[in-house]
């Protein structure tokens, strides 16, 4: 008998080493990068809405890589898709968005800690009783922590489909019993189901391609609909770690389980990025506010009156601003024509484009980091390059390739317009000042404009520079220093 079971458990040794040294970050990596491939395979495959109005296929690339990050940067016009092609966008973004991925880590994790109970169940093979006992509580701990984990999932996919089913549901009934809305989508040939699928999971996971090709400028005049999505795209993001304490909290006013208990007092201890303290969730929610606050005054302070707002109420004004500034952070769904916008608010939003989702200000030092700490081991070898000098060099890149542009169409291709580019992009949040024929210096009469964003006129190995800036943005909480409040560098 123990000659059969040495090779076994020296062979789950080995295999348990060897998983439990591989970083999330690669597994991350490996994953979107299998997921933009699949999706682009997939895309290149089906046929477009208009056969003649075939996109390129790097550029079916680029807007899968752009699904599966949930950038939303677009090189094309949303309404060349086909039905088809909307739905398979939607799984991308479903299954690259921030919760569900934080549920396929919290597997992972799962599954680390299950092989762990299995190695030390053969470990304590030949060991006395109090051996056998000391590893009978160490299992015992991990059994806990084991159904604290699972129990935190089932949490999480209620979450989940609750949102996702439910705002489905009220963004289908606004389309049709709303004229207006309803108008729209039957003037550009979208289906209500495709329409409100496509629509709710892009806000959920932040990612913010909608299928129309004026994104939310159509539905400037649809309050309703402005107010259905303004919080769920928070829920699905920047405040996704609030709500979810605040459903913990209130399961736990009403069941006394045990891995109920368990999570809630030992947070740190699950290695859910996700799951904050109530004292962190407290200051998080504030500083989300605040943010959103003080871009709202400065948004409405400096457009009330602009071209921007023009034709528009005070009320419709106002709901427009609000939802605006919600999508500034992550989102990326936008109801202006933001070139319309004064620098300073672009400066703004530059800024806040660029700071991570959880990012928020303590009024004292942070001691309850363990799993922030767990997270990043073993990282320092990757990003250890300072996100603003990865930014610069990926900028300065891009305008060596456009050089020419720059030249000859400064209007468009100003260096604002490109490092806006770069930060959204590398935000993941897909916001774009677009490119205007108007603003041409040299008239081309081949000209056309097109509601795509900005990077769809750029050139091949700029757009290749941009898919690495998401890439890196989607990955950046693995940073050293990514997360932590008011650090810019």
């Amino acid at each position: 008998m123990k000659i059969a079971i040495a090779p076994t458990s020296f062979q789950r040794k080995a295999f348990v080493s060897s998983f439990l040294r591989v970083d999330l970050l690669w597994l991350q990596l490996s994953y979107f990068a299998t997921l933009s491939v699949l999706g682009f395979i997939v895309l290149a495959n089906l046929e477009p809405r208009n056969p003649l109005d075939r996109p390129k296929n790097f550029d079916l690339l680029f807007t899968s890589v752009s699904a599966t990050t949930v950038s939303s940067m677009a090189t094309v016009d949303m309404e060349v898709f086909s039905n088809t092609q909307l739905f398979i966008l939607s799984i991308l973004m479903l299954l690259g968005g921030e919760v569900f991925t934080s549920m396929l880590e919290l597997q992972i994790q799962k599954f680390r800690l299950l092989e762990i109970k299995k190695t030390r169940y053969f470990d304590s093979n030949g060991c006395t009783d109090l051996e056998n006992n000391s590893n009978s509580l160490k299992n015992n701990g991990i059994d806990l922590k084991h159904d604290s984990m699972k129990f935190l999932g089932s949490i999480v996919l209620i979450y989940f489909l609750t949102v996702h089913i439910s705002s489905f549901l009220l963004v289908s009934l606004y389309i049709s019993l709303v004229p207006s809305a309803k108008e729209v989508l039957s003037s550009k040939d979208l289906n209500i189901t495709v329409f409100s699928t496509v629509t709710i999971i892009s806000t959920f996971t932040n990612c913010g391609y909608l299928p129309t090709n004026e994104n939310m400028m159509v539905f400037k005049k649809d309050l309703g609909l402005q107010l259905i999505l303004i919080p769920l795209g928070l829920l699905g993001n920047t405040l996704y770690p609030v709500f979810l304490r605040i459903l913990l909290s209130i399961l736990r006013k009403v069941s006394d389980k045990e891995e109920l208990e368990y999570v809630l007092r030992n947070h740190w201890e699950l290695g859910y990025s996700h799951l904050l303290s109530g004292f962190r969730c407290r200051f998080l929610g504030l500083t989300c506010i605040g943010f959103i606050g003080i871009q709202f005054v400065v948004f409405v302070s400096m457009g009330w009156k602009s071209e921007l707002m023009e034709g528009l109420n005070p009320l419709e004004k106002v709901i427009g601003s609000l939802f605006q500034v919600v999508n500034t952070r992550h989102t990326g769904e936008s109801v202006f024509d933001l070139s319309l916008v004064t620098p300073a608010i672009l400066v703004l939003f530059i800024m806040l484009m660029y700071l991570p989702p959880y990012t928020y200000f303590l009024p004292k030092e942070d001691k309850d980091n363990k799993c922030n700490e767990e997270q990043k081991e073993g990282l320092n070898g990757f990003l250890l390059v300072s996100p603003l000098t990865f930014l610069i060099i990926g900028i300065m890149l891009i305008c060596i390739q456009e050089a020419e542009n720059m030249h000859k169409d400064p209007l468009n291709f100003s260096v604002l317009s490109i490092v806006f580019e770069v930060i959204s992009g590398y935000g993941n949040v897909g916001l774009s000042l677009g490119y205007s024929c108007k603003r041409q210096l040299q008239p081309d009469g081949n000209c056309k404009d097109a509601s795509y964003g900005f990077v769809g006129r750029w050139n091949g190995i700029s757009k290749l520079v941009l898919i690495v800036v998401m890439i890196f943005g989607r990955v950046k909480k693995f940073h050293k220093n990514g997360g932590k409040a008011w650090k810019l560098s």
